[in-house]
């Protein structure tokens, strides 16, 4: 284990889940690829939104890194969910599970959690 994950504790499998979906999804030359999902992966164990707990000035911002990164992954995200909760979601789906409590998010009573705007 890297020194820098020694502190996840019991979130280690989260953050290995979180890099396996974006690694799959790697877009850009693997070096950068993988120092990319390490940022992302580790953000995405933080309290805020993403993109604030990764530093960056917005949310395209962010967009902007996983359109780079990870293009297969950001093209999936056809309905614009927040990046956190789209990326839960596939790890879900993967393993079979069933996240969300409606058959489709238009009719879901968490919708504005997960599609509206994020504010600093």
């Amino acid at each position: 284990m890297d020194a820098d994950l020694s502190g996840l504790g019991m979130r280690l499998d989260e953050y290995e889940d979180l890099m396996k979906l974006l690694l799959d999804h790697g877009s850009s030359p693997p070096a950068e690829a993988e120092a990319a999902a390490r940022s992302v992966a580790v953000s995405c164990l933080g309290e805020n939104h993403l993109w604030q707990d990764m530093g960056l000035r917005d949310r395209q911002e962010l967009s902007d890194l996983l359109k780079r990164h990870f293009r297969p992954l950001f093209d999936k995200n056809t309905g614009d969910m927040r990046w956190k909760k789209f990326f839960y979601k596939q790890i879900c789906e993967r393993e079979g599970f069933l996240l969300c409590k409606s058959p489709t998010c238009a009719v879901c009573v968490d919708y504005g959690i997960c599609f509206g705007p994020e504010s600093p």
